[in-house]
């Protein structure tokens, strides 16, 4: 219900913005202030036109809709974000783990983690995809790398704060019984640190599927939402709303994809809950 009324209320903004912006000719109410985007139709579409655009033919009369070639295209994109997702949050845990068990790797590598975070990935996409051509991998495996590589990074800060989260009650119980670190890690920390891994897989998600279009537009793959966005925005000028459209399947692919994060960490934590 809460993503309905998000979506909702951003349609609502989106037409109330045209709106205002038809009645004052694109002006701030009560100012001659030009307002921060043109509300004309070329710039922002109706919704309405967004939405009609993806049910009409992709390719000629009688063709499928354009919505059946971008959801095609978007199952593309969620596949290899998944794969990056899935690499990119082992990794993490990994991490997570060592940077808790060896404090010198932790004050070493910590610092170097989040600089990693700062590379543009405009920058950083073609080297991928050149490295991976240069190793004789297909396309997709660079977009899952890129991928991978912004999804692993909110999975270690996480999973991090969630092994250090016991309370010292806990530890200093362990200790009394003579439990070594693997079985304070396994019993204590790991269980402790399910709810914060969720919450990195969650952003983790939306990280990744993020990373495989910026990758797809850089790999020059055919396929993904990602080439869908590019080839919409070559023809602007003659279907503005097909744009809009294919980055509003590309958001909403987005959204499924956190959901099922949801779902499966209701899963994984149901027992817990009810014991709350």
């Amino acid at each position: 219900m809460t993503i309905i009324a998000v979506i909702a209320g951003a349609a609502v903004l989106w037409e109330g913005y045209k709106a205002v912006g038809a009645l004052t000719g694109d002006k701030i109410p009560f100012t001659q202030i030009p307002l921060p985007v043109s509300s004309s139709d070329y710039a922002m579409p109706h919704l309405s036109s967004i939405i009609g655009v993806l049910f009409e033919p992709a390719s000629g009369a009688g063709g499928p809709s354009l919505l059946s070639e971008f959801l095609n295209q978007l199952s593309v994109t969620l596949r290899e974000s998944g794969f990056g997702l899935i690499i990119g949050a082992a990794i993490g845990c990994v991490l997570a783990v060592l940077l808790r068990e060896i404090v010198v790797l932790g004050k070493g590598l910590l610092p170097w983690l989040v600089m990693s975070q700062t590379i543009p990935l405009v920058a950083l996409a073609p080297i991928i995809v050149v490295w991976a051509g240069a190793a004789g991998l297909p396309s997709w495996v660079a977009v899952t790398i890129i991928s991978a590589y912004l999804s692993f990074f909110p999975v270690v800060v996480n999973m991090l704060t969630g092994l250090n989260s016991p309370d010292p009650v806990q530890i200093e119980f362990m200790r009394s019984i003579s439990a070594s670190r693997r079985q304070v890690l396994l019993w204590v920390r790991f269980p402790a640190a399910l709810p914060s891994l969720f919450t990195g897989l969650r952003l983790a998600a939306t990280a990744s599927v993020i990373g495989a279009i910026v990758g797809e537009l850089s790999a020059g793959t055919g396929l993904g939402i990602g080439r869908a966005i590019l080839t919409a925005a070559y023809y602007y000028s003659n279907s503005p709303e097909t744009l809009f459209a294919a980055v509003l399947v590309a958001a909403l692919g987005g959204v499924v994809f956190v959901q099922i994060i949801s779902v499966v960490e209701l899963f994984v934590l149901r027992n817990r809950s009810n014991n709350g």
